[in-house]
């Protein structure tokens, strides 16, 4: 079968291997893979940028699938040939976080693509407990799930309820475009439409503004050119957002997500980066700041979403800016490397 294979930083190529995965486990599903996704994690792996990441290593942890076939004696409600997608964070189910249902944050969390070998090959086999069905969703949305779970997990740290007892609609201020960024955008619009949320998003390109606008923002901010503080001022009349999203994992981002912060606002941080981050922690107290960290999401963040874009809440099909067969997967990095922020989401087509 077709494989993609990262051997070491800067070199990705497509091998073919005679592992085919005929013989499953007691409990897994043999699962032919349609679509993969090109998550930032596996453009930083392939960069040499992912600190999680060893080599070789396949990579791919957003894909859709169908499934081939299921385990002797299963009397679930998959049924072969159906399309699905998975969750591709393999927990321990034994340390503190698991035993208390946080299998997102699982001590020795491996995910797809970064700590195993991931989704971009023809045939993988998954547990069965991981399978979720696309309830009719077509193959290339099935694809973006994965990734905007990584987003309404994030948003759903948020108790926006608190917005309703105070009465203020609160204003949400997302730190990057890129498809994680808008995911978490998408999602706070939806989580706060019912409070009034006002949803606005900052980064460095015009490129992904525009996608921004598209998905709904209320407002946007080229922070290359304009300044913050300014921009934070005339929108919030100088109270500061309720909540910041960072979405980029850079020192100067997280700082802008502080700074711009209300005090006794919420900030989220999804960005995972390499660089230290040094600053005066008394600002956190001063302004009384509560942080969430967001890692990964959970297994009803999957079938949640799964339901609502399936029912037709939200339209995400334009977050695809192209699809590459998967001999052209290294055209596909290599366009991601040099985005200019033209690109949102790439789909490699097995």
């Amino acid at each position: 079968m077709k494989t993609v294979m990262i051997t070491e930083p800067g070199s990705i190529s497509v091998e073919n291997t005679s592992e085919r995965y005929t013989e499953c486990g007691e409990n897994e599903a043999l699962l032919r893979v349609r679509y993969c996704g090109i998550c930032g994690a596996d453009v930083a792996s392939y960069t040499g940028n992912q600190p999680f990441t060893t080599y070789p290593r396949i990579p791919g942890h957003e894909f859709s699938a169908e499934i081939v076939s299921l385990p002797s004696g299963y009397n679930g409600d998959l049924r072969v040939g159906e399309k699905v997608t998975a969750n591709p964070y393999f927990n321990c189910g034994k340390c503190y976080s698991c035993r208390r249902g946080h299998v997102n944050c699982c001590h020795d969390n491996q995910t797809m693509g970064v700590q195993r070998d991931g989704s971009f090959r023809e045939y993988i086999k998954m547990p069965v407990s991981r399978i979720y069905s696309g309830k009719g969703l077509d193959l290339k949305t099935l694809a973006l799930i994965e990734p905007f779970s990584i987003g309404w997990h994030a948003v759903s740290s948020i108790d926006f309820s608190k917005f309703g007892k105070s009465g203020v609609k609160p204003k949400i201020l997302v730190i990057g475009a890129g498809p994680i960024g808008l995911f978490a955008l998408i999602s706070a619009k939806l989580k706060g439409k019912e409070y009034g949320a006002s949803v606005y998003s900052a980064d460095l390109l015009d490129g992904r503004l525009a996608k921004a606008k598209y998905f709904g923002a209320d407002g946007t901010v080229n922070t290359s050119t304009a300044d913050i503080k300014e921009y934070t001022d005339s929108v919030t009349g100088g109270d500061g957002f309720d909540v910041c999203i960072e979405a980029c994992g850079a020192p100067e981002t997280f700082m802008m997500a502080i700074d711009s912060c209300a005090f006794a606002g919420d900030v989220v941080l999804i960005g995972n980066g390499k660089r230290p981050t040094t600053f005066v922690h008394s600002v956190i107290l001063k302004k009384e700041l509560t942080i969430h960290g967001s890692r990964n999401s959970l297994p009803e963040d999957f079938t949640g979403l799964i339901d609502y874009v399936a029912r037709g809440e939200t339209d995400i099909s334009s977050m695809i800016s192209g699809v590459y067969s998967v001999d052209d997967c290294k055209k596909a990095f290599d366009a991601l490397v040099t985005n200019d922020g033209s690109l949102c989401k790439l789909l490699i087509e097995l």
